[in-house]
Parts: structure tokens; sequence; C-alpha cells
């Protein structure tokens, strides 16, 4: 596929249709892939009822070596998918989480975050030989590490009273009106709530981003993306459930615009210490700087990162800014270079914006 098939529902094995898609095309991708449960035997309450679990064919493996093969086969595809600056998100239960962390980790993700989702409502555990398995675990990585990626950190703050949102997430199981039914019986065995896809998203993705989910189900990835003004593209090889996600989507309301795209918070630049200019060639030990670009007020480069004032003052581009106006300042924007090919007078922050530019492929 030359073009990305946005806003739509691919029907088909995820590797097979990830091998068709260009690289380095999506901004962020949300992957629910099989728990490989291993279940041995049918569960029941102690009323003799059956306990409704995942024992789907999608969701059995020969052995963990099959599964481990499987796995590395779509993260595969998912990093050759992913824009530099990409995140990826995968979910998973005790049963696959490590090793699909371990196969991240050798292939070079660079993992950002555990998030652990408490369950509020959990399925008891009947038989009653081990603890209630109240959460599941989610795996926030980036594609390559050191690359500026995208956290809406002011953003996931609000949404929490205006306090810093923690690695636990409490949000309650899919049910209710949510969880879709066919003939009394639940569509899918383990449809995620919207409320934890809507976290998932608003943190890690802006307006008319890409979000792939290659392990689609009944759409809860394609419900949140559409609400909250994202792009989406879904993979799923059960027909019943591409019907199910397409008719769900389709009964989205999109918000306005005005009430998704938020103003911009002032965002952590990635820090960078003036004396990596000096380290990169950027600058050189002896070079001149000129205090808002006035001649008279000059400093020298030393080979520390420091700089040297004309009285004789030695301390960070801050510091002996800090010192000549007797208030804060900012050495980036206060102190001038003057560029070797036109000559005129430019502030620092312009070798900072390039350094960051050429190798990191942003600014900021």
């Amino acid at each position: 596929m030359s073009e990305l098939p946005l806003d739509q529902i691919l029907h088909g094995d995820c590797i097979e249709i990830m091998q068709q898609l260009p690289p380095h095309s999506v901004d962020c991708i949300f992957a629910d892939p099989p728990y490989n449960l291993q279940l041995r035997q049918e569960l029941y309450r102690p009323n003799r009822t059956k306990v409704d679990a995942v024992d789907d064919a999608w969701d059995q493996f020969e052995s963990f070596h099959a599964y481990d093969e499987f796995t590395t086969q779509w993260l595969t595809q998912a990093q050759r998918l992913l824009k530099d600056t990409g995140t990826l998100w995968v979910i998973g239960t005790y049963h696959n989480i490590f090793r699909i962390g371990k196969i991240m980790q050798d292939l070079g993700f660079w993992i950002l975050n555990d998030i652990i989702w408490v369950k509020t409502n959990p399925m008891p555990n009947f038989r009653g030989v081990r603890f209630t398995n109240a959460h599941e675990t989610l795996i926030w990585a980036q594609k390559q590490q050191g690359k500026p990626y995208t956290f809406n950190y002011h953003d996931m703050k609000a949404l929490n009273d205006d306090l810093q949102m923690r690695s636990d997430w409490h949000i309650p199981l899919c049910t209710g009106r949510e969880r879709l039914r066919v003939n009394g019986e639940k569509a899918h065995s383990t449809q995620k709530p919207e409320a934890l896809l809507y976290r998932v998203l608003l943190s890690s993705t802006r307006v008319g981003d890409v979000v792939l989910d290659p392990f689609f189900g009944t759409g809860t990835t394609g419900v949140v993306a559409k609400r909250l003004g994202r792009r989406w593209i879904g993979i799923e090889r059960d027909a019943r459930y591409v019907e199910l996600a397409r008719q769900r989507i389709e009964a989205v309301t999109p918000a306005l615009i005005e009430y998704v795209e938020l103003p911009a918070h002032p965002r952590r630049q990635l820090r960078v210490p003036f004396g990596v200019l000096i380290e990169n060639g950027y600058l050189s030990a002896g070079d001149a700087l000129y205090f808002e670009g006035n001649l008279k007020k000059v400093a020298r480069v030393l080979v520390n990162g420091h700089i040297r004032y004309q009285d004789g003052l030695e301390g960070s581009i801050h510091a002996v800014g800090r010192h000549i106006t007797g208030a804060p300042c900012n050495g980036w924007e206060a102190w001038y270079y003057q560029d070797s090919e036109t000559g005129e007078l430019r502030p620092i922050d312009v070798l900072r914006k390039r350094f960051l530019r050429e190798a990191y492929g942003s600014e900021k």
C-alpha cells in the first residue's frame, strides 16, 4: 500500500497486513495481543455456573516458543511502521506481558513506563487457590531512545484534578451499556474499557496523529481515536468483530475540534548542556560570545563548557548573565555568537536548536 488506509478496518492477518503498510508512517500503536492463557480446564463458580473465560481460538498457541515467534514478528513490523518519534503501547497479563517486554527490549524499544491498570471490579478467584487477579500491565515504549516523543503531561494532570498522574490507573472493567453483546452473550471476551484508551491516546498523541491497532477486536481504539480527533487504522482477522467495530465506530460523534485541540502548554525542552555544543564542534574554546549582542560585553568560551567574562568571572552562561544583569537570566537567549558565514550576531539558542534538529530530528 502506497498510501495509508486512514480510518479503516483492514480484515486479515495483522502481520501480513502490517508488512504492506509504508514504513515510518504511524505516530502511535496500541496493541492488545493474545494473552496465551494456556487454560487447561473449564472454570466454574461456587454455584456451578460456568465462568465465561478467554478460551477463543485466537488465544491458543502450541508452545511458548510459538508465541514468542508470533510476538517477535508483529513487534518487528510495529517497529518498522512507527515514526522515529513514535511510541508503542502493549497491554497484557502475567501470562504474556513479561515475555513481550523482553522481546521489546531485545528489538531495541526503550521502555518509558509500565502502567498498572487496577480493575476496580475484577472477577473473583472462584477456586480460592490464588490471589484475585485484579490488574493488567501496560508497557509504554518509544521506538528509539533519546528521540523526542509526545507526552501531554499537563493534560493528564488536568484529567487527574490537577495532580500529577501516577502509573496506577483505577478503571473498572468494560460492563453495562458499553459492553457489546450478541444474543445476550459478550461479543468479545477481552473488550477493553473506553476510559483506558482515552488515557492512552490523550497522553501520547496529538490531534491528527495516526494510531494503529493491529488487534482491533470490536474497535475500542477506533471509537476513542475518532472521539479525540485522531486518525486511526485497525487490523482484525475475525470478520464478526470487523462488522461490530464498523457499526460501533460509525455511531460515534466526534467532539467539536475547539474542545479537543487544546492550547499548547509550555513543554519541557530536551535538556542540552551548553558544553554539548563545544563537544560537538558547534563552538570552540576561545570563541567570543556577546551579551545581548553588545560587542562591548564579551565572554570567551572555556573548554569545560563555562564562559569567562571580561571582568574575569567564570561560570555557566546563565550564571554569568545573572552577574551582569543582577537578575535571573536565560543564557541561551542572552548570549550571541558571530555566524562564520554571514558575520551576523545570533543568539546561541540557534545553535542549540540546530544541534537538536541534527541529532534528534526535533528542536524540542
